[in-house]
């Protein structure tokens, strides 16, 4: 029961640390842009665009996905306590980084001439992507820092580097751009780059990994596994990608860019505010399933507390935004964007079906299931694309909104079935519970705000908001013992 409690601990401490850093972070992004909107003006925030959407491609595919891919070798040999194997497998990703953060680097500098033409339509750029290859290197050694502290699961570090790296990087590029407007672009991102390995490796030095020599052979055998993974990653990624260029396509050509535009605002609100909680549950919770996927039943078990979490934690947030999603959007954008309010309402409900979907799909990756892994995510995109265009054809953006919902109950089922067949995974008597509660109340939300005007609206839902943040906030405490923790820390705090 201690174990159980433990665990359920170290998930809520990753979620909010990591929900703290992340909201650090969109300040800081946000901060970025009005400076350099105010001080470059839309041609420089086009260059700017341009030339890192340019090298991000680039070091996409260079990267062969390592960035997530040797989270899991690492977290397995790091879970195993065998000194010898940790570090000889860190030596082997290491090795890789250096290749593939090398690769992108004469890559770009190679097609340099090719990129400026290709982006700008002339060769004016050639030197700026000449300079900005060698941040492809740096990129790369960086990212290789931060996972082998992630896999290590040495949270506080991964979390004190990168609010380091945004804050220090808008510090260094406020003064360039202020001084320099368009020609500090590139200064910045180079400068930036630089900073960003510096901090990476004053934090990830901290990890002590004994030296061993590895071998070509070795570095073969064992890097094997993360190069494959990584492929299926970066395939999988552009996949999604595609769908996602074809679905603004259709709507541009139906709707016009304006509907572009309130699709891509949107569904950038429900990333940005909702989709945080993602990327702070999954810093700890990929690394941590790596480390048991060898035990069907303690991979069981951890999925069914990460499932219980997410649901926990998701859905007092999305009774909110339920209720008070036209202020948001008005706060985010503006009144013109109102039109898409509709749509958020029905991805929020596809959000309940995402959270478990997502806490499942990851034991693919931990059981290093690389070509099932690819093909689970193409055929999900095929069927999220055919609703979404189907989905838009029938009742616009509301239909957008329809055919993530449905996308993701089609998604659940089908990880679901996989891991179950697969694995023998179930879910447990609790999780439907609290599952089948939540819902319904996000539903009660749903209906409120769409069926009263704003005053009734208003009046219905703040008590669901509350009664959802009260359920879960007692199924918390069963959990962890949520009180004991609160007064620990309030205790720690006043010390």
């Amino acid at each position: 029961m201690n174990e159980q409690k433990s665990s359920f601990r170290q998930i809520l401490k990753a979620t909010s640390l990591f929900g703290g850093v992340q909201v650090f972070q969109i300040i800081i992004s946000i901060v970025r842009s009005k400076i350099i909107a105010v001080l470059l003006g839309p041609a420089g925030m086009g260059i700017s665009g341009l030339l890192t959407s340019t090298t991000s491609l680039i070091a996409g595919l260079s990267g062969l996905g390592l960035g997530t891919s040797a989270i899991k070798n690492i977290s397995s040999a790091d879970a195993s306590g065998d000194e010898v194997r940790i570090s000889t497998i860190v030596t082997v990703f290491r090795r890789l980084v250096w290749f593939t953060g090398l690769l992108g680097t004469i890559t770009t500098l190679l097609l340099s001439s090719w990129l400026s033409e290709i982006t700008f339509g002339n060769k004016d750029y050639t030197l700026a992507f000449i300079w900005l290859s060698i941040t492809l290197l740096f990129n790369q050694l960086s990212i290789g820092q931060s996972v082998l502290m992630q896999a290590m699961r040495k949270m506080q570090y991964l979390a004190r580097a990168s609010m380091a790296g945004s804050f220090f990087g808008l510090l260094i590029s406020a003064p360039l751009y202020y001084y320099w407007r368009i020609d500090a672009i590139v200064p910045a991102l180079v400068l930036s780059s630089i900073l960003g390995l510096f901090l990476e490796w004053f934090y990830g030095r901290r990890i002590k990994v004994k030296k061993v020599t590895v071998s070509i052979k070795t570095i073969l055998d064992e890097g094997k596994d993360m190069v494959q993974m990584g492929f299926m990653l970066t395939v999988s990624g552009l996949i999604a990608t595609a769908g996602s260029y074809v679905v603004r396509i259709f709507l541009s050509a139906e709707g016009g860019v304006s509907e572009v535009g309130l699709y891509n605002a949107g569904f950038a609100i429900i990333n940005t505010y909702v989709g945080l909680v993602f990327s702070a549950m999954g810093t700890d919770y990929y690394p941590r399933l790596s480390g048991v996927s060898h035990d069907n039943a303690q991979a069981n078990q951890l999925i069914n507390q990460q499932s219980e979490v997410s649901i926990l934690i998701l859905s007092p947030i999305l009774a909110v935004f339920f209720i008070f999603i036209n202020w948001v959007i008005v706060l985010m954008y503006s009144a013109k964007f109102m039109p898409v309010n509709g749509m958020i309402h029905w991805a929020a409900l596809g959000m309940y079906f995402k959270a478990v979907s997502w806490s499942i799909a990851f034991i693919l990756l931990a059981k290093g299931e690389s070509r099932l892994f690819f093909w689970n995510e193409l055929v999900a995109n095929v069927y999220v694309l055919l609703f979404s265009l189907v989905g838009y054809k029938l009742a616009g953006l509301d239909g957008l909104g329809v055919s993530f919902l449905v996308g993701y109950v089609f998604y659940l089922l089908q990880v679901f079935l996989l891991a179950r067949i697969k694995y023998g995974f179930s879910f447990d008597p609790g999780f439907y519970r609290i599952f089948v509660v939540q819902f319904l109340i996000g539903l009660l939300c749903f209906l409120v705000i769409r069926m009263f005007d704003t005053a009734w609206a208003y009046a219905s839902g703040l008590p669901l908001i509350a009664v959802s943040f009260i359920y879960s906030y007692r199924e918390m405490d069963k959990r962890m013992d949520l009180r004991q923790l609160i007064t620990d820390m309030k205790t720690r705090f006043i010390k």
